[in-house]
């Protein structure tokens, strides 16, 4: 099989097994990356989850030494809006569409070995598969590799299946012949950078990933106020700089039924979770790409949502998680109150302050009623 036969049979293979766009590309280091990733670095806009050896961000071989080929694969999740829950409880939270079914990592790590064994059908081959878990800058690969250009949100924008895409990829000891760059049709519009609810899209590709609302949903860093104002009803991911981006409109619709969200209809039942067991939860969210950060973070984050929301239901919920086992769901409890009920919240965090034992909390709390004197 010639090396351009090779190429189709892989393609060939990906089209049976729905895997929406295939790319390749050659495993050659990214050296040109090295500045931007080093400024990012002293911008101080680096995050916890990224990779901090630079060298492993860049460089294939470093990952597989006999690298010379990476099969890239792209995959639309943007499911029919229809599938929302029509849940009408006023207590509600958002998931990005990236966690509306099952885990991404799941499906496509499936999906990439599921073409290995096809390729190792005709040649056996050395293979290393990642999807959102390794040290490479999967973006840049899927740009070399022909699978879409980036937006100025730095998501990956595919002419056919848009940003909603998720990326996998495969680093091989293969030859097979690179794909052209997509060229960049982004042009001067700038409306995601307009639409950022905390301003963290920067002008020439520059994201200040700490401000970022997904972001936000992920960490275990404790989230400044003003952010928490911005985050909405979001608990886990944003939608935003893609929900506006003009080149997600009048795209294709995927049919990869993996990603309906069948069990949790695209939304957090706030009520629900604050009541579930950690069995319970599992059941319920233990399939979804937000359930990785467990059950706490995204409790965090539905009282964040609450404070946002300042629905007077939520102010039991509120008085009863202000006593929760974890100081991070007390911490939060008592923001949201005063966001609500200022009056109300202080007399509660008051009563509660007596009996909190722990110095960090407590100082946490006494440092909110002082900030939100000077808002009342």
């Amino acid at each position: 099989m010639t090396i351009i036969d090779f190429k189709k049979y892989i393609i060939q293979k990906s089209k049976e097994l729905n895997i929406d766009i295939i790319g390749f590309c050659d495993s050659k280091p990214f050296n040109y990356l090295k500045e931007i990733l080093t400024m990012r670095r002293e911008e101080g806009y680096e995050t916890e989850f990224e990779e901090k050896d630079i060298e492993l961000r860049i460089n294939p071989k470093k990952t597989l030494p006999n690298a010379k080929s990476i099969i890239a694969i792209g995959m639309s999740y943007n499911v029919l809006e229809s599938s929302v829950s029509k849940n009408e409880s006023s207590l509600k939270g958002k998931l990005s569409k990236s966690s509306w079914g099952i885990d991404y990592h799941v499906v496509l790590t499936e999906k990439l070995q599921k073409l290995a064994r096809e390729i190792k059908k005709v040649n056996n081959f050395e293979y290393k598969i990642f999807v959102d878990t390794g040290p490479l800058l999967d973006r840049e690969i899927a740009k070399k590799a022909g699978i879409g250009w980036y937006g100025k949100n730095n998501s990956i924008i595919n002419d056919k299946f848009g940003s909603f895409i998720f990326i996998g990829y495969m680093i091989t000891d293969l030859e097979i012949t690179p794909d052209s760059i997509t060229k960049d049709e982004c042009g001067s519009c700038e409306i995601c950078i307009k639409s950022c609810p905390t301003k963290a899209i920067g002008h020439g590709h520059t994201i200040d990933s700490r401000k970022c609302i997904s972001y936000l949903t992920q960490t275990k860093q404790r989230i400044p106020y003003d952010l928490r104002d911005k985050m909405g009803i979001q608990v886990y991911g944003c939608d935003t700089c893609q929900s506006c981006c003009p080149r997600n409109k009048d795209i294709l619709k995927t049919e990869n039924t993996p990603f309906i969200p069948h069990k949790t209809g695209g939304i957090i039942d706030i009520n629900e979770l604050f009541h579930m067991s950690n069995k319970e939860f599992k059941d319920r969210y233990g399939h979804v790409a937000a359930s990785w950060r467990g059950k706490n973070i995204l409790k965090r984050n539905c009282i964040i949502a609450l404070g946002n929301l300042k629905d007077q239901n939520s102010i039991e919920l509120l008085t009863k998680s202000i006593n929760d086992q974890s100081a991070m769901i007390r911490e939060y409890s008592a923001w949201a109150l005063l966001k609500i009920d200022r009056k109300l919240g202080r007399k509660i965090i008051k009563e509660h302050i007596d009996r909190e034992k722990d110095i960090e909390v407590k100082k946490e709390m006494e440092g909110l009623l002082k900030y939100y004197r000077f808002f009342s």
